[in-house]
């Protein structure tokens, strides 16, 4: 009856975590459409001195020089004013930002965030700033989340649950990309694959994507032609060239990240004023290639369809690879996805040159899902993300080797990546390896103990309780031991904590052979059957 009831409070509060997943979904839509139209308001007041809310190249058409360079600088001061008067968090990218919210502050984000974050990317990315929605989206939705959950007094698991539900719900409206939502969400952002977190987070993505339709369109971001067949065994195998190509881009775009991190550190002035010196850069770039400046969809949009010119690929490769590196390490406010999009859209579009033609913006394609598992760490959302961007289906395998190969290289070469790298400096240890905890795969009947336990004790498990269990009792009791009985109040011995300590070490051999006898004799035929 213990573990039944258990199992069903568990059940009641994945439901109720999955059912607020649901309108944290549909609000970080419309925070993703407000981000959307605010960069496209605020590019558009600077660079055309027009009022829309429609997403436009900063380099579409020609600017004066003194635009190009000015206004990434003029942004830049109002992001760090607003930093250092508003809140500090609006710095960064986001992933990292939401990663350390749920490390270190139990998954609680203060509210301003929520409001200065979207303010402050638009005001960098719509003065020509070289970022991304994605992230500033992730920190906003996750903010959503994370404010509910906290009025609503959860625990911190379920503030974790929700902060990435709406960071999630938010990628995927962003780029109507649900699936590699998901999958960011538990590649990143959980740490764990469990049906408590991943089924609210599923929801929430979900929700998302169906508001997204009305209001952003439900067609891929980035369609491509791709009416061919499959790709034969060799374009299988030259994928492997994309991969590492890809691997070295990401290598050396996340060592100039931190480069330029260390840089601006050494400067002898406040990081208020930081992000205006990194507009200087950009406003430089802008000078030498005016397509890279800005979100640049419309640039992606021609590398993945093949109608890039060889000079804007080159200058997108070399000048968006540079700003955005260096910039980016200023602490301005901006995503890293839209950049790596392009950047490796450009390598793959640049190396496609000598290698057999498939069909248009092949290479670009693999060049994209390449950088994003090289940079990101993430091969798996690399490919899923490629393949909602594009709808490029065909391509699915040699996505997967590019993105694997770059993926493998780059850990090689990196012990972390540019998202991890950053969370390491603030002194906190990041594992991004699964494994199967011992004390939730064992159970208390494992290391029973025979007889009445040697000294006091202040609590009771069942045989069926998993070791964890145990292990948050005893940690209740002062680590006194426990008494195990059936359901029926059937005392059938004790457990001490040395017991879950050898558990923990993977080695139950000697407590399994101690309790195998009483496990058969003592337990009913029902708990057995469990």
């Amino acid at each position: 009856m213990t573990d039944e009831l258990g199992d069903f409070a568990v059940d009641r509060r994945m439901l109720v975590t999955t059912g607020l997943a649901l309108p944290v979904g549909a609000l970080t839509a419309g925070a993703a459409w407000c981000l959307l139209r605010l960069i496209g308001a605020v590019t558009n007041l600077v660079f055309y001195q027009r009022w829309s809310t429609q997403l436009v190249a900063p380099g579409a058409q020609h600017h004066p020089w003194w635009l190009i360079l000015g206004a990434p600088i003029a942004g830049g001061l109002i992001v760090g004013l607003m930093a250092r008067f508003g809140s500090e968090k609006i710095r960064g990218h986001g992933m990292p930002e939401a990663i350390e919210a749920i490390l270190t502050k139990s998954s609680r984000i203060d509210p301003k965030v929520a409001l200065l974050k979207p303010i402050s990317a638009a005001v960098s990315i719509g003065t020509g700033g070289p970022f991304g929605a994605e992230g500033p989206i992730i920190m906003t939705g996750g903010a959503i989340g994370s404010i509910l959950a906290q009025h609503l007094h959860l625990t911190a698991d379920e503030r974790k649950i929700l902060l990435v539900s709406g960071a999630a719900g938010g990628m995927a409206a962003t780029f109507n990309s649900p699936v590699a939502a998901v999958l960011l969400a538990v590649e990143l952002l959980l740490f764990e694959w469990r049906p408590r977190s991943f089924i609210p987070v599923t929801a929430a993505v979900a929700v998302a994507t169906i508001v997204r339709h009305p209001i952003l369109g439900a067609g891929p971001v980035f369609p491509v032609a791709a009416h061919v067949g499959t790709p034969s065994w060799s374009i299988d195998t030259l994928a492997l060239v994309i991969g590492v190509c890809g691997a070295v881009v990401a290598v050396l775009a996340t060592r100039l990240v931190y480069l330029s991190e260390d840089a601006f550190r050494r400067l002898p002035i406040h990081w208020m004023w930081w992000p205006s010196i990194g507009g200087a850069i950009i406003g430089v770039g802008g000078l030498i290639e005016p397509r890279a400046l800005g979100v640049g969809y419309d640039v992606i949009d021609q590398l993945l369809t093949g109608r890039a010119t060889m000079s804007l690929i080159v200058g997108i490769l070399v000048v968006k690879t540079l700003i955005w590196s260096m910039s980016l390490g200023s602490g301005t406010s901006g995503g890293v996805l839209a950049p790596v999009f392009m950047i490796g859209g450009a390598l793959g579009a640049l190396v496609g040159h000598v290698l057999p033609f498939e069909f248009a913006g092949f290479w670009a394609i693999l060049g994209l899902a390449a950088v994003v598992g090289g940079v990101m760490r993430s091969p798996l959302t690399g490919v899923v993300f490629t393949l909602e961007l594009t709808h490029a289906w065909p391509a699915m395998f040699p996505m997967l080797i590019a993105s694997t190969t770059a993926y493998a290289v780059s850990v090689l070469v990196l012990k972390r990546s540019v998202l991890t790298e950053k969370i390491a400096r603030r002194g906190l240890h990041l594992t991004r390896d699964y494994s199967t905890d011992p004390l939730e795969t064992f159970f208390v009947a494992d290391v029973v103990h025979p007889g009445a336990p040697p000294e006091p004790s202040s609590g009771t498990v069942g045989p069926r309780d998993t070791l964890r269990h145990a292990a948050n009792v005893l940690a209740a009791s002062d680590g006194r031991p426990l008494r195990v009985v059936d359901g029926d109040g059937r005392e059938l011995g004790h457990v001490v904590l040395a017991d879950l300590l050898v558990a923990r070490r993977h080695d139950l051999s000697e407590a399994t052979d101690r309790s195998r006898h009483l496990t058969a004799v003592a337990l009913p035929a029902r708990e057995r059957r469990k």
